[in-house]
């Protein structure tokens, strides 16, 4: 069974599966982040839909390098979670179903070329402090508490 973070589903509400591939990216004592510069802006692991005919790893190294500019390699399955949201840029009830791996990051390649996304590498007690839902920030506190 995979775990729930966040708020149950709403009762009568039907909602689309939407898998997704996001990634803990370690950097010495820090970690690599994206902020969604929205309305609310949200800090957020790096990673987002896996599209169809797409591999789940394929889609980790599409997003990462459009919500942050940077490559990636040697990416490790770690676990996942499920959310249930409301998603206004597609305009539907998500069951977000998230693949989350652990990765290294290479090197920064570009600018984000994701709208309205920026690059952000922090602290892991302050990124942990500001990731914008439960799931991501209890796959980095379990990341974090093993690291050397």
């Amino acid at each position: 069974m995979i775990r729930r973070a966040g708020h149950p589903p709403h009762r009568g509400q039907r909602y689309q599966l939407r898998a997704g591939a996001y990634a803990i990216l370690p950097l010495n004592d820090r970690v690599l982040l994206t902020l969604q510069n929205t309305d609310m802006p949200d800090l957020q692991l790096p990673g987002g839909g896996i599209d169809p005919g797409e591999s789940p790893w394929q889609a980790l190294h599409r997003e990462v390098r459009e919500e942050t500019g940077w490559g990636i390699t040697a990416p490790r399955r770690v676990g996942a979670f499920r959310r249930f949201v409301y998603m206004p840029e597609y305009d539907i009830w998500a069951e977000k179903l998230c693949h989350i791996f652990l990765a290294r990051p290479t090197r920064r390649l570009s600018d984000p070329t994701e709208p309205d996304h920026t690059a952000l590498i922090l602290p892991w007690q302050e990124a942990a402090r500001s990731l914008g839902n439960e799931g991501d920030r209890r796959f980095l506190l379990r990341y974090a508490a093993r690291r050397p």
